[in-house]
């Protein structure tokens, strides 16, 4: 794309923009574009800022990492580099080991993870998947090692980051260079590049 479908609007362009700022700036150390695009129309963009703070408020044993790394596979299953780089660096932010962040590819086999992390991972992938491919295998096994609650809390974060995978590769949102850096540092062996989310100006 030679440049974003819709432009974000400025932080300080009304109140509620800049009210919303702050959220992100403790999650992500800046507010994504992604939000100020959606701040065209204000209750769109209060209406994410809800879901995805009900949707990472940990009430079960899933941790904020865990969490970012499923967003990661998520993400990397749907193609979208501007959530993939969002989620890899919200994951190093709040915590997760380094090793873990740069072999989620390979979790299936990489010794680091868990049986309850591969569980989690297998579901976040066949969920993203389209036709979706969540079969009895993938639910017995999250069935494992989770319980009701937490299946939930996993569910919620595929299709939270389901939405905003279509949102930001269909408007082509300008990725954030601290995002970006990261994404290069934590995601260069899983052959991670930004794609249509890098312009001329940002």
């Amino acid at each position: 794309m030679k440049r974003p479908l819709v432009a974000p609007l400025a932080r300080n362009a009304t109140a509620e923009s800049e009210a919303m700022a702050v959220f992100y700036e403790e999650t992500l150390g800046f507010t994504p574009n992604s939000l100020f695009t959606m701040m065209h129309r204000p209750k769109i963009a209060a209406a994410f800022l809800e879901l995805n703070q009900a949707v990472m408020d940990n009430q079960g044993r899933l941790t904020p990492a865990l969490k970012r790394q499923i967003a990661y596979l998520s993400s990397q299953t749907t193609g979208c580099r501007y959530c993939e780089a969002h989620a890899i660096r919200a994951a190093a932010r709040y915590g997760s080991e380094e090793d873990k962040m740069k072999n989620l590819w390979n979790y299936k086999t990489y010794p680091a993870f868990s049986a309850a992390e591969r569980a989690a991972f297998d579901f976040a992938i066949a969920a993203s998947q389209v036709p979706n491919s969540v079969n009895d295998a993938i639910a017995d096994a999250l069935r494992e090692h989770w319980d009701e609650g937490e299946i939930v809390e996993i569910a919620g974060v595929v299709a939270l980051f389901g939405y905003l995978n279509r949102w930001n590769d269909s408007m082509g949102t300008a990725l954030e260079k601290p995002a970006a850096e990261d994404a290069k540092t934590l995601l260069n062996d899983a052959g991670w590049d930004i794609g249509k989310h890098q312009y001329n100006n940002s």
